[in-house]
């Protein structure tokens, strides 16, 4: 059983390898033909694949060859946007660059890059990736054990979700708390964090059910009153007709 269980696995890893090389291949040729200009997106995308890729792999070399390769993309995409003064563009770079750099430990840089993508945001003032950014800043400086910052971070990330009626941001900002908590080995308050997620997740899920059970109410009476409304046209209609035909007297009569 257990052989059966590995050769399933090994064949899954080929297939996803196969896949993600198809995908990468299929990539690498949009951009020889893509302008210079709109390059910037398959370069995102190409490094992406190097992520996913690095997903289904368990040697460290290959895992660290692929985040070099994410890594030389993301730069190649950062540039792009740069001489395109295009700032989503630039976050999204940010994101990735940090993703890559968490995953090699280099924390410092992680955290750099992370809060240029925060920066951006609040720009912006796009209040959903602030608070996304955030929570990984929170978790960034979780890993450096500073564990005093890394809490305000999360603290901040409530406040706004609250604020803006955002439950689920709320609930990924209870992730954090979890997250955070387990790493400081509070592991009561990861358990009340995770208590918490789950009911502001059931309350999402129990206002989900209750919208559509208006919704349905709401078309059910707007049904009955359309058949309503067709019956009385047919009833209408009908009556208008026995009153038009001329009686039996009348048609004789006029013969």
């Amino acid at each position: 059983m257990k052989k059966l269980i590995l050769s399933l696995f090994i064949l899954l890893t080929l297939f996803q390898l196969s896949a993600h090389a198809d995908k990468l291949d299929s990539l690498k040729q949009k951009l020889q033909i893509t302008k210079d200009s709109l390059k910037g997106p398959v370069y995102v995308d190409i490094a992406n694949q190097y992520l996913l890729k690095n997903d289904s792999i368990s040697s460290r070399r290959l895992k660290f060859l692929n985040q070099l390769e994410a890594l030389n993309y993301t730069m190649l995409a950062l540039h792009n946007y740069s001489n395109l003064e295009d700032s989503l563009g630039l976050r999204t770079c940010y994101n990735n660059l940090s993703k890559i750099y968490r995953l090699q430990r280099k924390y410092i840089q992680a955290k750099w890059f992370t809060l240029q993508s925060n920066s951006i945001s609040r720009i912006r003032k796009d209040v959903p990736n602030v608070i996304a950014s955030l929570i990984e800043l929170s978790a960034i400086k979780g890993d450096m054990e500073d564990y005093k910052f890394a809490m305000g971070d999360l603290n901040e990330a409530l406040k706004l979700s609250i604020k803006n009626k955002s439950l689920q941001s709320e609930m990924d900002v209870q992730l954090g708390y979890a997250a955070l908590y387990r790493q400081m080995k509070e592991f009561t308050k990861a358990s009340l964090a995770i208590q918490r997620h789950q009911e502001i997740s059931d309350s999402i899920h129990k206002a989900q059910i209750d919208s559509m059970a208006r919704i349905a109410a709401r078309d059910s009476i707007q049904m009955r009153k359309k058949d309503s409304i067709i019956v009385k046209k047919k009833v209408y209609i009908s009556k208008s007709k026995k009153t038009s035909r001329p009686s039996s007297t009348k048609r004789i009569a006029s013969l």
